[in-house]
């Protein structure tokens, strides 16, 4: 049932991008102009496991409770001004957050109408799933859950955006769900303000590119964007706005007076982030990013047009977080000269000591090199030694193994000492990255003593898109000039699972039919000779100037896994930039210009 009193725009605000975001977002983004909808995306795939500890320390958490304790400073105004709230803070304890709402709304002597959306969490029914014939296989590896030798902890279903829109059309004043897909935060309340069909493909498709925008919070508005020189303040960066219309197009924003930018570079860029093809798949539509149209419509306004889509897959994507037994690092500073030898040195101590690599599951060392050859500093003539242990066993990658790199203090290498002191063992949480067929999901809104099911959006079981990765090609340069990647072009990366995804873009048209031409999978491996183990796909996004690169197992079994520095590949697409390419020099007149 649509808005009864529906306008031609809707004004949908953000105020979170994960679960320990700016806690003043959300009363800033309520009290500082006008807004229909308030949407607050507080789950990652990390932040699942983290809900799974608190609830297993008590039953009645499993939720994110910072969203109630904002909640308490804005549920009454937002009940005055008939702002909707729509958020997936409910976790993995949906139920949970909405009795503490309820509670909390007593003592401010409210009566909002809650609704709560449930069905995404198959923990209580993934055995019997599996009988059914679900296998969960993984989605990179292609082996079935059963054959994994894991053990599940959490798995939830994305769901989409009609139970939002059912819920609003039930009167609720706050909808909380658990797993809903990021997007959905804004095509479930446009769906609903529009009065919008199932089958209204574009419009659903224009939505969910909002909602990709500004579900990340001020990655849209500055934060996190390779020309941060163009960010006029970074004081109280805003939060984004999507502007709906009833077409499915928008516009990008922020209050008025807030700090950070918007503008076609920051919108793409977030547009790059996290996605694989360009056919972004949604549970409830197939968004083609390569039809869309970015355009400057004034000062920190970004109008999205155009965007074409098509019916979604047949399946929902799942998030199964697993235990894979216990991990353990240490970072032992290496400093001067001899750095080759010294770490040979420190690491055949340690596991001699330790009885051999061997007792270890794996054992993985990193000689992270960061020191300079005449340094002028002490810290300029560091580097580090990474040595991470796992193993099923927690006594042997806990003080087991941490008393004997303490032991080795003061009878290894000129300089020996670490980081940090050291740490216990943690357990080490597996993401498993698989489908379930929709016909196996019972979404349900609980909303004024009464239950809904919500069927969901069948499609055709279309997957992405076929990469394009051109062969490298020997570009003959005119006039060549070697700079910074970075100079002349931007960059967003992120992680998706195990893997990462690197979006690169160009300013100008000419800009991008270099990048076009010259950086391929190949290419992109000589720049960052690390990458050259894993299997990169490209595709290409023309009408975002973009080329955008998945980088597979780069992050190995997902964040929290991961033994990187950096596990979500934040820096990835600035390791590029810093790398020395040639171009021609009219090039770089054309950017200039």
């Amino acid at each position: 049932m649509p808005h009864e009193q529906a306008s031609d725009r809707l004004i949908i605000a953000n105020c979170s991008g994960f679960f320990g975001d700016r806690f003043s977002a959300m009363k800033e983004m309520v009290e500082g102009g006008e807004i229909h909808v308030l949407t607050g995306d507080y789950l990652a795939e990390l932040t699942m496991a983290l809900l799974f500890k608190s609830r297993r320390k008590d039953p009645s958490q499993g939720y994110a409770g910072t969203f109630l304790k904002q909640m308490e400073q804005v549920m009454g105004t937002c009940l005055d001004r008939g702002i909707r709230v729509v958020a997936n803070a409910g976790g993995l304890n949906p139920k949970g957050l909405c009795a503490a709402l309820e509670a909390l709304a007593r003592e401010l002597g409210l009566s909002p109408v809650i609704a709560c959306i449930e069905g995404d969490d198959l923990m209580p029914n993934l055995a019997g799933l599996q009988k059914g014939g679900e296998e969960f296989i993984h989605l990179d590896r292609g082996t079935a859950l059963s054959e994994g030798r894991v053990f599940p902890i959490t798995a939830n279903a994305y769901l989409g955006g009609w139970g939002v829109a059912e819920a609003l059309g039930q009167g609720a004043d706050i909808v909380i769900g658990g797993r809903l897909a990021d997007a959905a935060l804004v095509s479930g309340p446009s769906a609903w303000h529009f009065g919008w069909k199932r089958n209204d493909w574009d419009a659903l498709a224009g939505a969910v590119a909002a909602g990709h925008i500004i579900e990340c919070g001020t990655q849209a508005t500055g934060g996190n964007y390779s020309h941060f020189e163009e960010i006029p303040s970074w004081k109280k960066m805003g939060f984004p706005l999507a502007i709906m219309e009833a077409d499915g197009s928008s516009v990008i924003t922020k209050h008025r007076g807030t700090g950070g930018l918007v503008s076609v570079g920051t919108v793409t860029a977030q547009l790059l982030y996290e996605i694989e093809s360009p056919a972004y798949l949604n549970p409830d539509v197939t968004a083609r990013f390569d039809t869309l149209q970015i355009q400057a419509a004034g000062k920190d306004q970004v109008r999205l047009s155009g965007c074409k889509g098509t019916p979604p897959p047949a399946t929902a994507k799942v998030c199964i977080n697993t235990l894979g037994g216990y991990r353990n690092s240490v970072s032992v500073l290496l400093t001067g000269l001899d750095l080759d030898e010294k770490a040979r040195i420190v690491t055949e101590m340690l596991f001699t000591s330790l009885g051999g690599r061997e007792r270890f599951a794996s054992v993985e060392t990193q000689l992270l090199r960061s020191g300079h050859a005449s340094p002028h500093r002490m810290e300029e003539a560091m580097s580090l030694l990474r040595i991470t242990v796992r193993d099923p066993d927690e006594k042997k990658v806990g003080r087991a193994f941490t008393a004997k790199v303490v032991e080795l203090a003061l009878s290894s290498i000129p300089g020996f000492n670490l980081t940090a002191p050291p740490a216990p063992a943690v357990p080490e949480i597996i993401h498993w990255p698989t489908l379930i067929d929709k016909g196996n999901l019972c979404e349900a809104v609980h909303i004024n003593h009464q239950t809904l099911l919500i069927d969901p959006i069948q499609g055709n079981g279309a997957g992405t898109l076929q990469p394009d990765n051109p062969q490298s090609p020997a570009l003959q340069l005119s006039d060549p000039v070697a700079l910074p990647f970075g100079r002349l072009f931007a960059t967003r990366s992120g992680d998706k699972g195990g893997n990462a995804n690197l979006g690169v873009w160009a300013k100008t048209p000419e800009a991008f039919h270099f990048l076009e031409e010259a950086l391929t999978p190949a290419r992109l491996k000589e720049l960052l000779p690390d990458l050259a183990p894993y299997p990169i796909d490209r595709w290409t996004l023309p009408n975002l100037k973009a080329v955008n690169f998945y980088i597979r197992g780069l992050l190995g079994d997902g964040v929290a896994a991961s033994s990187r520095i950096d596990a979500q590949a934040k820096t990835l697409g600035e390791y590029l930039r810093c790398q020395t390419i040639e171009v021609p020099t009219s090039l770089i007149k054309s950017v200039k210009t």
